[in-house]
């Protein structure tokens, strides 16, 4: 809807509708899900049967808490683990992809964009089979040929890192490479002129105005990393991520501690969008 333009109240009033019952779609699985994370029983879903926080600190044969359970914390802890070794890598090979693609002129430019943004068309579950056969064969051929076994090239937490990192870079690149289209090369020309190196021209000028889409692309990637399934679940070892081990449990059995685990990660990705507001409003 254009706002410089005059518009019929009917259709004001469905613009009106249309975004309240989009964001009620969205959200109200959300709620519904952090509610039924208090019930007083052992069933995942309704009815109500009462308030209760034993699917958060209860150590019963019946019912097992989320910070009572060590195999469900293990398994936060490795998603963690995983999720900021991802970012981190694929914050650092995206950022410095995007001044690649955006700042220099080279042979096979279009060619190797190409190959940086497939992932975003390949499906996760394309990646995951992939890099697990190619993995467990260059590793059995440098067990054969060399004599070498590397843990690195069978399921576990490094390859799983891997897979995730084979997308999250492709997305960082794109986060950064926005950010540095709308930056004024005259900029950097003027650091050059005054005798500074083109390193240092990066360093203390570039980069300080990419470091918005920096964090940007570290949060967004650490997100994607946490809630990846579809590519991880090939990948994953005898430790498995929390996506993981939620499938395992709900597949035989479950109970409303996977509704508290939900409203916590609600929790923290709330708190953190409520922070990164308050720091952008800081910082206009």
């Amino acid at each position: 809807m254009i706002r410089s333009l005059p518009n019929s109240p009917l259709y004001k009033y469905g613009f009106r509708v249309y975004v309240t019952l989009f964001f009620i779609f969205l959200l109200m699985p959300l709620i519904a899900v952090s509610v039924l994370a208090f019930n007083d029983t052992s069933a995942i879903t309704l009815p109500w049967k009462g308030f209760t926080l034993d699917w958060f600190f209860a150590d019963t044969t019946e019912r097992l808490g989320l910070f009572a359970d060590e195999d469900l914390l293990r398994s936060i802890w490795i998603s963690l683990q995983t999720a900021f070794m991802m970012a981190t890598l694929s914050t650092i090979v995206g950022t410095i992809a995007s001044l690649l693609f955006e700042s220099f002129t080279f042979r096979f430019k279009n060619l190797l964009y190409f190959f940086a943004i497939a992932p975003l068309v390949i499906p996760g579950v394309i990646l995951g089979i992939s890099i697990l056969l190619g993995s467990t064969f260059v590793g059995a051929w440098l067990d054969t040929h060399l004599g070498i076994d590397l843990e690195i090239f069978g399921p576990g937490f490094w390859l799983v890192v891997l897979g995730q990192f084979s997308f999250g870079a492709t997305y960082a690149m794109l986060l950064v490479s926005a950010r540095l289209k709308k930056f004024d090369p005259e900029l950097e020309e003027a650091a050059l002129s005054l005798k500074a190196t083109r390193l240092e021209s990066m360093w203390y000028i570039t980069i300080p105005f990419l470091k918005p889409a920096i964090l940007g692309a570290f949060v967004v990637t650490f997100l994607m990393s946490f809630a990846n399934f579809n590519t991880t679940i090939f990948l994953v070892g005898s430790d498995p991520t929390l996506p993981v081990d939620l499938y395992s449990r709900i597949k035989f059995s479950s109970t409303p501690v996977l509704n508290a685990v939900s409203f916590m990660i609600v929790l923290m990705i709330t708190i953190v969008a409520i922070i990164s507001t308050f720091m952008k409003r800081k910082n206009r």
